[in-house]
């Protein structure tokens, strides 16, 4: 197990080292996300690990979290990485489908994911269980690449000899479903990333 996590934490470091080679800064850009989503409170809730570069942001920040995913051998790297580092205990891993959760209703206070909503060819259903699972008081954190950042992506991929299967993101109609929900809307942006923040107003 030792050296699969050394494998694996090798394997984070040269895409992280690959990925600059095309302008994008995997660190910096899980840092935006993370210094505009907070303040992080309560129990917490990541849907989509993929291969775990936003869980180990979260982790190395001394969160303690759960995160889920459908791919087993996606997540498995993830936690291998953070294992390697020795931050997997704070991380409780599930492998769950984001659009069927087993959580209780309100039982999150913050729900976050980044870079997984461009993979939906529908959002509604994701959208109503983390509607679901979040507490009144909580807030929700979508994070997605810009057109810039998905042109970058699908360079990167293009040059693995591998294709990034994604459908075009609308945030505008996220936006809508959320005011209709009546939360409050927040939004952020560099070149590469877009950040949608909802929560409701406590009065």
């Amino acid at each position: 197990m030792d050296n699969l996590a050394k494998q694996a934490h090798q394997e984070y470091l040269q895409k992280i080292k690959f990925y600059r080679e095309f302008g994008y800064d995997i660190e910096a850009e899980r840092n935006f996300v993370l210094d505009n989503a907070k303040p992080l409170y309560g129990d917490i809730l990541e849907v989509g690990t993929g291969k775990g570069s936003f869980t180990l942001a979260l982790a190395k920040e001394g969160y303690r979290f759960t995160s889920v995913d459908a791919s087993k051998e996606q997540q498995k790297i993830g936690y291998l990485n953070l294992k390697h580092l020795g931050l997997d205990s704070q991380v409780d891993f599930k492998i769950a489908n984001g659009e069927n959760l087993s959580f209780s209703d309100k039982s999150f206070d913050l729900v976050i994911s980044v870079n997984m909503i461009h993979h939906l060819d529908r959002f509604s259903k994701i959208l109503n269980e983390f509607t679901r699972v979040l507490s009144f008081e909580g807030k929700i954190v979508l994070a997605d690449f810009t057109k810039e950042g998905l042109e970058v992506i699908d360079k990167i991929h293009s040059q693995q000899g591998r294709r990034h299967r994604r459908e075009k993101v609308n945030f505008a109609k996220i936006e809508d479903y959320f005011r209709d929900k009546d939360f409050i809307i927040e939004r952020y942006r560099d070149k590469f990333q877009k950040i949608l923040i909802a929560y409701h107003q406590i009065i």
